[in-house]
């Protein structure tokens, strides 16, 4: 449930537990592919006149592959949202405000969670973070150990850089 009767709030905060399905149309343009459906819990309460509160999560699981070795990868993507929808237009200067009309008479959450799911959902996904990646010569997994390859020569123009950067090493 992404959308709160503004009546349900008259007896107290309202939970709200929603799950949205992979193909969802509010789930167009994630950069990566949703292995599971996205996971949305929290809480909506009031916050004086015109304004209210939410405080969620939502949890979800992203498949892809590893950006430098091109193996398969799947992460979950956890992220806490506290969003206010507000009457004031003051208030809206604030990244974390939704404008909410004065004769609203619901609350939709989708907005919020479209928005921070977009930003938990990681733009490259990696195996690992010291993931060698494949040879750029013969493609070889160097995870999986060292290439036959000869070590790339170094323009002589670059020879005092790469010296300083083999000390930097040791």
């Amino acid at each position: 449930m992404l959308q709160v009767d503004l009546r349900e709030l008259a007896r107290g905060p309202v939970e709200t537990k929603a799950e949205l399905a992979r193909d969802d149309p509010l789930l167009e343009g994630v950069a990566v592919a949703l292995a599971d459906p996205v996971a949305v819990g929290g809480r909506l309460q009031p916050a004086g006149e015109g304004r209210f509160y939410w405080q969620g999560s939502l949890r979800t699981r992203v498949t892809g592959e590893c950006r430098r070795c091109l193996a398969a990868v799947s992460r979950v993507v956890t992220a806490d949202i506290g969003v206010l929808f507000t009457e004031d237009p003051d208030a809206l200067e604030d990244p974390n405000s939704y404008p909410l009309p004065p004769e609203a008479t619901v609350i939709d959450l989708t907005p919020a969670v479209r928005e921070e799911l977009l930003l938990a959902v990681p733009q490259y996904l990696e195996c690992r973070p010291d993931c060698r990646g494949l040879c750029p010569r013969c493609g070889q997994d160097l995870n999986a150990g060292p290439c036959g390859c000869a070590p790339a020569t170094v323009d002589p123009r670059w020879a005092t850089l790469a010296a300083l950067k083999g000390k930097l090493r040791d």
